[in-house]
């Protein structure tokens, strides 16, 4: 796929340079980064990151990134959030925050802001990463080929969303699919249901398990069915920062075999639940696994063990997306994963940045129509 094939692709963008404010807000930091584009290019100019929680609002990290460097500015922002978006408003859960376009833009002193689900957001993204910059998780499947694509992400939380493909061009579309009734397969699985239901009164979605709170509500569940006692050192190094990236560091190096335990797991659901947005979306067009979690682990991911939830009727994996296990007359579309979390980050704030200015352009072409311009 070309950049040609993409909505807002540079061949589409303005002519005049027009400079795009794009960020990224999720429920642990949010990114900025500022762009010019014109007809041929899209440079980006400076980007900075921001811990969500230390700000009492997104109205005052945009202020402090704008005035951090009073020459830099922009007449226009377009910001992916964790969020359905909904007429131009959103709340963001993990938060608080309540969003809104108009509100932000007259705050901020923007001509315009626009927000997008960040999933929706990081589906053109993911198309805008070059072969060397995506790892496969099953390199034996074949080729990627322009039709529908699923896309999952787990992060802070789980999103989903899918890639439109209409013949000509994709048109991401969003999902609250991370939210869905989380659905065991096996023994193990009912049991870390009965064991969520407790947690969560009842109500169990995907998200309680394939997220980062997610990593250590399994660890948890885990330990406990395990009977083991904790190690002293675990115990202090859980007090500690973030239980989640502890579980993930030690699980990847074998040093204690329940946080190992519990990355297989992980990998395993993750697998399943990527099959399961395959076949919604019939996506024959491949999947791409995003979110700050798969690149950290991009080894387990890649291991014969976390294939486990794609597993064929004869028993051998397929790869990490199980739908060629549930339905005959779908082979098991390409699985990829980018190779660092930056280079995700990377992607999608610059193709944010390209679909809005492609957005501008198209008002002006409507509005040179009707005589309004």
């Amino acid at each position: 796929m070309t950049d040609g094939d993409l909505p807002g692709a540079k061949s589409r963008m303005t002519t005049s340079h027009t400079r795009i404010l794009a960020g990224d807000v999720g429920g642990t930091k949010t990114n900025l980064a500022l762009f010019e584009g014109s007809e041929d290019d899209l440079r980006p100019v400076r980007q900075a990151s921001f811990a969500s929680g230390e700000h009492a609002s997104l109205a005052e990290i945009l202020r402090q990134f704008l005035r951090d460097q009073p020459g830099d500015s922009a007449p226009v922002a377009c910001i992916g959030v964790a969020g359905p978006v909904i007429e131009g408003k959103s709340h963001i859960t993990n938060l608080g925050w309540e969003l809104d376009e108009s509100t932000l833009a007259e705050i901020v002193g923007l001509r315009r802001v626009k927000l997008l689900n960040d999933l929706e957001a990081t589906a053109y993204g993911m198309l805008h990463l070059r072969p060397n910059e995506l790892a496969s998780l099953n390199p034996k499947a074949e080729r990627r080929r322009k039709a529908n694509i699923a896309v999952i992400a787990a992060g802070t939380g789980l999103g989903e969303a899918m890639l439109y493909w209409d013949g000509e061009h994709y048109h991401p579309i969003a999902s609250e699919g991370g939210h869905a009734d989380f659905a065991p397969r096996t023994d193990q699985e009912i049991e870390l249901l009965r064991y969520l239901r407790r947690e969560f009164d009842g109500h169990v979605s995907y998200e309680r398990v394939l997220s980062g709170p997610g990593i250590h509500h399994l660890y948890r569940f885990l330990r406990e069915s395990n009977s083991s006692a904790e190690p002293a050192w675990l115990v202090e190094r859980l007090k500690t920062g973030d239980p989640s990236a502890a579980i993930t560091e030690i699980g990847l190096t074998g040093q204690d075999p329940v946080c190992t335990a519990t990355l297989a797991l992980f990998a395993s659901i993750y697998g399943a639940e990527a099959g399961n947005l395959a076949l919604k979306c019939l996506a024959l067009g491949g999947v791409f696994v995003a979110g700050g979690i798969a690149p950290k682990l991009l080894a387990a991911l890649q291991t014969t063990t976390s294939c486990a939830g794609s597993l064929r009727r004869d028993g051998s994996p397929t790869c990490c997306v199980g739908c060629a296990s549930r339905s005959p007359s779908i082979r098991a579309p390409r699985c990829e994963v980018p190779r660092t979390t930056e280079l995700a980050c990377e992607a999608e704030l610059s193709r944010w940045a390209g679909a809005c200015l492609h957005a501008g352009a198209r008002r002006k072409r409507r509005g040179r129509m009707s005589g309004d311009a």
